[in-house]
């Protein structure tokens, strides 16, 4: 039997997402943005759960709950708010709110709830329960609310979208999600890694080949593009395929056709594209190293999806949504206590979500305990080169290896991911090191001066962060 809920929120873009996840999950939902409009639906049919905002168009959503349990005392109650006071979460509790989320708040948390509001006889969020299946995001962070929000966006059209941000941060999550809750989400989702084609195979990886199209070529090959018909692909890396195959590439977003190599035929394809770099296009434009057209074909959404340093409130999340999906894996059910994920929340992360999950999972398979005290994180945290002492005091040889422990380049890429990630650290260490004065900073690092300020500009690096006040 289905679930019916009801939406009562006025800002569109929240309510386009929540209402994604929820039908992710089956549930009918039907959407108002007042409270007028929430008694005319609530008098017209019944549901099994209501979520509302508390700042409405035209009153307080919490002010008339009272009359809303009296007519419908079997409807759970979810209340929303950007309100994050103590007297808001009050007033929540005091009208029977089933339960309270100040936003930005986590998705698969809120979809939880509701499902368990439906539940008769239940109360509160099951403690571990597996977060939301088809919601891969997880954190409910401002920066991560602002990639929330860009997503809603583009999740009723067909807008080529590049995902923007560091290696580990998740940008293939973030196709998914558009894959998953758009109008394509019953059709194919497929990635490719163009960082990890031997040059010579990408076109065919791409657009399949015929038969006899080179040496090795025994039989007609499928490429990605007419896998991926009526789907999404997401090009992973884009900023690492061949100068050449940037060119076909290019030939077939403009047209909406392929080729296969070897091939005389031109096929018709109907693909989403989301592509990804953690690289800076625009200064490898500048080199010829990345086709400027191309970059503007994709480039019509842009996605930037934050390291995990800038997503702190997020790492008590992650952690326990890693030990939930440690436990899909085939690990033991864990958990983390308080000062365990406080230690957490201390460390660089340099690798981002991934090195956290990577962390968490050697947590979950290593622990002696079904409670992960401070102590065994401290254990492991040991047994790992690291940089949380301070990238000052740390051998560098001991650093790299300790991002490498991480990341996996791909074959061929190990140099550019490499400079990538320690360069921008790099410049921000001379700029400290001369309380931000460029000139010195550029003489430090023996480069140019002119050179330091592109590359900042390119880095976003703001050198007054840095100059000494006082």
């Amino acid at each position: 039997m289905g679930k019916f809920a009801l939406l009562v929120e006025d800002d569109t873009s929240i309510a386009l997402v929540i209402t994604a996840a929820l039908e992710d999950d089956g549930f009918a939902v039907e959407r108002c943005d007042s409270i007028a409009g929430r008694d005319r639906l609530l008098a017209e049919r019944r549901f099994d759960v209501m979520l509302t905002d508390v700042m409405l168009t035209d009153g307080d959503g919490i002010e008339a709950l009272g009359e809303v349990h009296a007519a419908h005392p079997s409807m759970p109650v979810i209340i929303l708010s950007a309100q994050n006071t103590l007297d808001t979460a009050v007033r929540a509790s005091g009208a029977g709110a089933f339960e309270y989320f100040p936003k930005p708040f986590d998705l698969d948390e809120l979809v939880r709830a509701a499902r368990q509001a439906c539940q008769s006889g239940e109360g509160g969020v099951e403690e571990g329960a597996p977060a939301g299946a088809g919601m891969p995001l997880v954190g409910r962070s401002h920066a991560m609310q602002e990639v929330y929000r860009m997503i809603t966006r583009v999740l009723r059209n067909d807008l080529t979208v590049l995902v923007l941000g560091e290696s580990g941060t998740g940008k293939e999550l973030v196709a998914e999600a558009i894959h998953q809750l758009g109008h394509r989400g019953k059709g194919p989702f497929v990635a490719v890694n163009t960082a990890a084609i031997p040059r010579e195979l990408i076109e065919s990886e791409l657009f399949g080949h015929e038969k006899g199209a080179f040496t090795g070529a025994i039989s007609r090959t499928i490429g990605k593009f007419e896998q991926a018909n009526g789907g999404t692909l997401f090009l992973d890396e884009i900023g690492d395929m061949p100068p050449e195959a940037q060119t076909r590439l290019l030939r077939a977003l403009q047209s909406g056709r392929i080729r296969r190599v070897g091939g005389n035929e031109e096929i018709a394809i109907d693909v989403r594209i989301v592509a990804a770099t953690n690289r800076d296009l625009l200064p490898m434009i500048a080199a010829g190293q990345f086709r400027e057209d191309l970059y503007y074909r994709l480039n019509v959404v842009p996605i930037r999806l934050p390291p995990l340093r800038e997503r702190g409130d997020d790492i008590e999340a992650l952690a326990r949504h890693f030990l939930v999906q440690a436990v899909e894996e085939g690990l033991p059910r864990r958990q983390l206590a308080a000062d365990a994920l406080a230690i957490l929340r201390t460390q660089p992360w340099r690798g981002n979500v991934r090195e956290l999950r990577n962390f968490v999972y050697r947590l979950a398979l290593m622990a002696r305990e079904d409670l992960i005290e401070a102590a065994a994180v401290e254990a492991l945290l040991e047994q790992r080169p690291t940089m949380a002492a301070g990238a000052d005091a740390i051998d560098f040889q001991a650093a790299l290896e300790g991002w490498l422990s991480a990341n996996s380049p791909p074959v061929g890429m190990l140099y550019h991911s490499a400079l990538a990630a320690f360069e921008k650290p790099l410049f921000e260490h001379a700029l400290a090191a001369t309380g931000g004065n460029q000139l010195r900073a550029s003489q430090l690092l023996g480069i140019n001066r002119n050179t330091l300020r592109k590359r900042l500009d390119e880095l976003e690096i703001d050198p007054e962060r840095f100059a000494r006040r006082g």
